[in-house]
């Protein structure tokens, strides 16, 4: 009986730290991938969940990375330097739009999805963004 009730505790508790755990997601920002593609994230699509941490490497130099204003599903805001990594920690479900400031007009932009149901129509509405960059939007969009 006792072992019983230990064995189910242990198993109690290990849900709760499986709960509890989030996420280090890395993306590269690279000036081509090895598809051939300039100027990208690497994912461009980041699938992450509420706590994770998605940190932009500047693999190549010139890169930073930074939220888009009305483009972000918890409200929040970031802006990393050039040549040096940047963290953010992802708080709602939804869409968020990130960009390379200096290279955001060639196309340079990610989107990070958090959950399983988004507003893909929606996200981009009303958005001022380059041609490139919302070539680029809806081709990652058009993933989910």
């Amino acid at each position: 009986m006792k072992i019983g009730l230990i064995a189910a505790g242990i198993a109690l508790l290990s849900m709760i730290a499986t709960i509890g755990y989030s996420a280090e997601i890395e993306v590269k920002m690279l000036n081509k991938d090895s598809a051939g593609q300039k100027m990208v994230f690497e994912p461009s699509l980041i699938r992450a969940n509420v706590g994770d941490t998605i940190t932009f490497l500047p693999t190549d130099k010139g890169h930073m990375a930074a939220s888009i204003k009305g483009m972000m599903a918890d409200g929040g805001k970031f802006k990393g330097k050039t040549n040096k990594p940047v963290s953010y920690v992802v708080t709602a479900e939804g869409l968020y739009g990130i960009k390379c400031t200096p290279h955001m007009a060639n196309g340079m932009v990610a989107v990070i999805a958090v959950g399983n149901t988004f507003e893909t129509e929606a996200f981009l509405e009303g958005k001022k963004v380059s041609k490139k960059a919302k070539a680029r939007f809806e081709d990652i969009l058009s993933q989910l």
